[in-house]
């Protein structure tokens, strides 16, 4: 039996727990089907987000159009993993190229939360969050943009770390955003992810954005928090006062938690939402029916009919929203007074979250403003309440800084997660107060977990 199977678990058991658990909550875009792929020596099991590429399962973003595409290679984040005894067990369904807070926008299939089939469990990274909540021992691989990794992390109850932009390679990741994306891990526990993170963070030279780095510490301390009183607005009733009671808990472990404003947050969804889709507009702009996926035969057309054709065909009506939005932003005569804008906001939180932790060691804030919602609720929202979602998630991504979404409580049986930032570099302090707040307070574990 592989040292990655849960004490007491055959091989055969494990790989029929994995099928069980895709069955009733629809988690993998594809997984592994050969049970004597199991008897390799690993040291743990692990998934990884369809939007990044590894070389024996197909790497679609959750899109049509890029169905059929297998990549003849591992992203860097995956063959470190690999190298460090870990065995891929699938590729988990998400948001159609990371766009949308619920993975409710996927052509390969709607992840379920592992508490209630009937709600959402969070996107992009629905999927992976699912995996590490309902597989014993899992560790996944999360992509997070706007809170990709935080969002459904709290949504089905595991522990979500989103490092610094440029800790961990982004080569091998199909992007949504250039300078937003991050590759993180989620867990059921803080332990697995505090024991892999060093696998796969470090310089890439394959990948420039990461070679600029410290080396990684993992020790560090959170003896002080701020709570900005932007981050309260807009919470349910029930998320402010499970959101307040965590609080109370804090500060009864020593922790020192400070009251105060950080203004500029309120714009930070705004700048967040023509940044992202201005820098998605460009990179769906490959996808265009030549190279990847979904190939276009008929070449008797102009290149308007051509590549209309298949973007018509294969993208999503979310994808499709988005590249227009993206568009329209970075167009003559809107350019400065939308892009340029939201890049002025985005100086402003960088400069906000610096300005906290000249006194404090970390911002804390609720990580969503509602437990997760019914597929139903989410038919009924409009684009823009659905985006609205983001908006505590949002600023840390915008400023590239490290993240842990953690269970905080349990909201008539569903859980809700509260939200650390930290300095950049200082995954460490985020992790150790993770570990903290466990011996305290006993996770919840969703029934019918394999």
């Amino acid at each position: 039996m592989g040292e990655g199977a849960p004490p007491g678990m055959s091989v055969m058991d494990l790989l029929a727990a994995v099928r069980d658990a895709d069955e009733r909550h629809r988690i993998f875009a594809e997984r592994l089907e050969d049970p004597l792929a199991y008897e390799v020596e690993h040291a743990f099991h692990f998934s990884a987000k369809d939007n990044l590429c590894t070389s024996d399962f197909q790497a679609r973003a959750g899109s049509r159009i890029l169905e059929g595409y297998r990549p003849p290679f591992d992203a860097t984040a995956v063959a470190r993993l690999r190298q460090a005894g870990g065995l891929l067990i699938g590729k988990t369904n998400m948001d159609e190229f990371g766009f949308g807070s619920f993975s409710t926008n996927s052509a390969t299939g709607v992840p379920r939360n592992p508490y209630d089939a009937a709600r959402s469990c969070g996107g992009s990274s629905g999927g992976a969050a699912a995996a590490a909540s309902m597989l014993e021992g899992h560790l996944a691989v999360g992509v997070s943009t706007g809170g990709s990794i935080s969002c459904p992390a709290s949504f089905c109850g595991v522990v979500g770390l989103t490092p610094t932009y440029g800790r961990v390679s982004r080569w091998g990741l199909i992007d949504y955003g250039n300078s937003l994306d991050k590759i993180g891990l989620l867990s059921a526990s803080s332990g697995m992810i505090r024991r892999y993170l060093p696998a796969i963070s470090g310089p890439d030279p394959l990948d420039p954005t990461s070679q600029v780095q410290p080396p990684l510490d993992m020790s560090g301390q959170i003896r002080s928090v701020a709570v900005p009183e932007e981050a309260l607005t807009g919470l349910s009733g029930s998320m402010r006062a499970a959101f307040e009671d965590a609080v109370a808990r804090l500060e009864r472990m020593g922790v020192e938690v400070r009251r105060g404003a950080m203004p500029a947050l309120r714009f930070a969804l705004s700048a967040y939402y023509i940044l992202a889709t201005a820098e998605a507009s460009t990179n769906l702009a490959r996808y265009c029916g030549m190279r990847y996926g979904d190939i276009e035969q008929e070449t008797d057309q102009s290149f308007n009919e051509f590549f209309s054709r298949v973007r018509s065909r294969g993208l999503g009506r979310e994808a499709k929203r988005r590249i227009l939005l993206g568009t329209f932003c970075r167009m003559v005569g809107f350019r400065d007074r939308y892009y340029i804008k939201a890049l002025q906001v985005r100086e402003l939180i960088i400069r906000e979250y610096e300005e906290q932790f000249r006194s404090v060691d970390a911002v804390l804030t609720p990580t969503m403003p509602f437990v997760a919602p019914r597929f139903d609720e989410i038919e009924n929202m409009s684009a823009l309440e659905a985006y609205q979602a983001d908006f505590l998630t949002g600023p840390p991504n915008l400023a590239g800084l490290p993240h842990i979404s953690i269970p905080c409580a349990y909201i008539d049986g569903l859980p809700a997660g509260m939200q650390l930032v930290a300095p950049r570099w200082e995954e460490g302090r985020l992790l150790s107060l993770a570990e903290r707040w466990e011996n305290g307070f006993e996770y919840r574990r969703p029934e019918g977990r394999a």
